[in-house]
């Protein structure tokens, strides 16, 4: 067996492309990579601004990171937990969600801010659009470590009916161009063990928010 399975790519929609294996190889670092900056600005339940606490655990690294509470959605400079910056993004962090990207047909991508959303069983992420970023034209591009969960590709109106995608440890689905504001999310996640992660899935989400 390779220890690098070669990628194999599928369209979701035009715009939208699941690479499936994009990662595989890369997951201890990336993980090692999470471990340090969730030392420096820990994972947290957010606050949705109808009081709703997600089930979805998160931190964020780069310029920006993305919080929300009662006052909204928005991407904060500064961690409103400890005042200070937010923790830089790793070098392969953005080195893999660029070539990702350029795979996926989105030649000029310059992540600056990478969401890490951690789930334990039973968490999810209801359909929603990522529309907090100013800008639209770059992609965005999110990589699943651990647990496999299925991802909601939905439309461009809340009332479509998403499509069930199954993710694994190392895929990768990117999204841009057209595609760019439609609808997706994420099924409660099943219960399993992962030999990196355990009962827990990390999803590292990257985007040109400032």
């Amino acid at each position: 067996m390779d220890l690098f399975p070669e990628p194999a790519i599928e369209m979701l929609d035009p715009g939208a492309m699941l690479l499936r294996n994009f990662a595989a190889g890369f997951e201890a670092p990336l993980l090692d990579y999470v471990a340090t900056i969730a030392a420096a600005a820990p994972f947290r339940h957010l606050t949705t601004p109808g009081g709703h606490v997600m089930s979805v655990a998160m931190t964020n690294c780069g310029a920006a990171g993305w919080v929300s509470d009662r006052r909204g959605y928005r991407y904060e400079r500064l961690d409103p937990l400890s005042g200070k910056a937010w923790p830089p993004l790793p070098g392969l962090f953005t080195d893999l969600a660029i070539r990702a990207a350029a795979a996926a047909g989105h030649d000029i991508f310059a992540p600056d801010v990478c969401l890490i959303n951690r789930y334990i069983p039973g968490a999810k992420m209801t359909l929603h659009i990522d529309h907090d970023e100013t800008d639209f034209a770059a992609p965005i591009v999110s990589i699943s470590l651990g647990l496999p969960a299925i991802f909601l590709w939905g439309g461009k109106e809340s009332r479509d009916k998403p499509r069930r995608v199954p993710v694994f440890s190392g895929d990768v689905i990117t999204w841009g161009g057209p595609a760019r504001r439609n609808y997706h999310g994420v099924l409660p996640l099943k219960d399993g063990s992962h030999a990196l992660t355990g009962a827990r899935r990390i999803n590292l989400t990257f985007r040109k928010a400032l």
